[in-house]
C-alpha cells in the first residue's frame, strides 16, 4: 500500500469548485442555475491586455523569464503600488506568481511547522487553514464578526499571540464577508504588533481596489515598523477579471525574498510569459475598465443587500468591498450547508455555506454579486419561493 507524509491527510479544500462543478453538472442536464457561488468577475478581460499577450506571441516570447517574472513587469508592480499606497517598494522583492493562492502557500510553508501557531480570519478563505493544518502547525481563527461589520478587531487579535505565533493572516476587503477594516483598527494592530517582532504578517489584499460607501483601503504596506516582515499579496484576478490567466504577485521582505524566488524555482519556474506581458498592459495601460466594473458591482451590491433584507428569516449588512454579500440565515430555521445544497438542487441558485469558510461561518451563506443584476433578481425570487414554501 502507498503510504503518503501524515499532512496530506489534513489538507483541505475549496469547496466553492466543488459547488461550481455541481453547478455546472446540473446546467448540463438542462436545468437553469444562475451561480452566485463562485468568486470570479462575469466581465471579459479588457480587450487591450487580451491583445498584447497575443501581441507577445506573435513577438516571439515562447521561453522561459526569470523566476521572480520579467523585469518590466515588476518594475510596473513597484510603480503601481506607489501609485496606489504611496510607498516606495523595491521591484527586486516583487515576485510574480501563477494566482494569490501560491503567495499563501509558500509564505504558511516558510512558518508553519509542529509546535507553532499560525493566525488566520474565521470566517475566511478556506485555503488559509487548509495549509496550516498541511504544515503541522496548529491554526489560530481569529474571530470576524457580524456586530463589527465583518472587520477584524484589533484587540481580539492581538490577545491571541503568543511565543508560538510564527505567522499572521488578514485580509480586508475580506473574502467572503465583503468586510473592510477601517484605517484606525489597522494603526492600532500595527502598534501591538511592534510588541510582537518575531511574527510576520501575510496580508491578503488581493480585493484592495474594490471598495464602496467611501470607504477606503489601507494597506499595511503604509507601516514602516513592519515592512522587515511584512508579506504583501495582490494580483490581476479580480481586479482586471483575469481569474484565468493565473496572475498574481506578492512583495516580500528582504529577509524572505530569495528564500521565495527558491521557491519558485523548485516549483513552477517561471509564470507564462505572455501572460506576464498582459499583465503589463493591465497596470500601464487605461484603468477606466476597473472603475466601470468596481460601477457595476455597486449597483449590483445595493441589488442583493435590499433583496437578501427582504427574505423570510434572513438579515444582511451591506458589504463595503469585494464583491459577496454574507447574509445571517439562522432564522430561517436552516443549517447553512444544507441550505445552500437545497437551493442549488432546488431553486437552481448556486451559494456556498457559511462553514466552507471556518467554524464560525455557520448561520451564514456567501452570494456573489459577480452576475448581473438581472440574474441576481431571478435568483432572489427563487430564494424567497423557496424559504415561503
Amino acid at each position: 500500500m502507498l503510504k503518503t507524509i501524515s499532512g496530506f491527510d489534513r489538507i483541505g479544500e475549496e469547496n466553492a469548485f466543488a459547488v461550481l462543478a455541481r453547478a455546472t453538472e446540473l446546467a448540463g442536464q438542462g436545468r437553469d442555475i444562475i451561480n452566485l457561488g463562485i468568486g470570479q468577475p462575469d466581465f471579459r478581460t479588457p480587450d487591450h491586455i487580451v491583445e498584447a499577450a497575443i501581441k507577445a506571441l506573435r513577438d516571439g516570447h515562447h521561453g522561459y523569464t526569470p523566476a521572480t517574472g520579467i523585469a518590466p513587469l515588476r518594475e510596473a508592480v513597484a510603480a503601481d503600488l506607489a501609485k496606489r499606497h504611496g510607498v516606495e517598494t523595491d521591484p527586486g522583492n516583487v515576485l510574480i506568481v501563477p494566482g494569490g493562492k501560491v503567495t499563501m502557500f509558500m509564505a504558511i510553508l516558510m512558518f508553519g511547522e509542529p509546535g507553532t501557531e499560525i493566525l488566520y480570519p474565521d470566517p475566511g478563505f478556506p485555503i488559509y487553514r487548509s495549509m496550516i493544518e498541511f504544515t503541522g502547525a496548529r491554526p489560530v481563527p481569529v474571530p470576524i464578526r457580524e456586530e463589527n461589520d465583518f472587520a477584524f478587531s484589533a484587540e481580539e487579535t492581538l490577545s491571541l499571540l503568543n511565543e508560538k505565533t510564527r505567522l499572521l493572516i488578514l485580509n480586508s476587503p475580506a473574502n467572503p464577508t465583503g468586510g473592510v477594516t477601517p484605517g484606525s483598527e489597522i494603526e492600532a494592530l500595527v502598534k501591538g504588533l511592534e510588541g510582537h517582532p518575531h511574527v510576520a504578517v501575510l496580508s491578503d489584499e488581493i480585493y484592495s481596489q474594490m471598495t464602496y460607501d467611501g470607504m477606503e483601503h489601507v494597506s499595511l504596506l503604509k507601516y514602516d515598523s513592519i515592512r522587515d516582515r511584512l508579506i504583501l499579496l495582490d494580483g490581476w484576478s479580480k481586479t482586471y477579471a483575469m481569474t484565468g490567466w493565473r496572475m498574481g504577485f506578492s512583495l516580500w521582505p528582504d529577509a524572505l525574498a530569495d528564500k521565495a524566488r527558491k521557491l519558485a524555482v523548485n516549483a513552477w519556474s517561471c509564470v507564462n510569459a505572455p501572460a506576464q506581458f498582459a499583465g503589463l498592459a493591465a497596470l500601464t495601460g487605461p484603468q477606466d475598465a476597473v472603475r466601470d466594473m468596481v460601477a457595476e458591482f455597486d449597483g449590483r451590491r445595493k441589488v442583493i443587500v435590499e433583496g437578501l433584507n427582504r427574505l423570510p428569516g434572513v438579515s444582511c449588512r451591506t458589504p463595503l468591498g469585494a464583491f459577496y454579500a454574507f447574509p445571517n440565515i439562522a432564522g430561517t430555521g436552516w443549517k447553512a450547508k444544507k441550505l445552500a445544497s437545497a437551493l442549488l438542487e432546488e431553486a437552481g441558485v448556486a451559494t456556498i455555506g457559511g462553514p466552507d469558510f471556518g467554524i464560525l461561518g455557520e448561520g451564514y451563506i456567501r452570494l456573489s454579486y459577480a452576475n448581473s443584476t438581472e440574474n441576481i433578481k431571478i435568483a432572489l425570487a427563487r430564494i424567497e419561493k423557496f424559504l415561503e414554501q
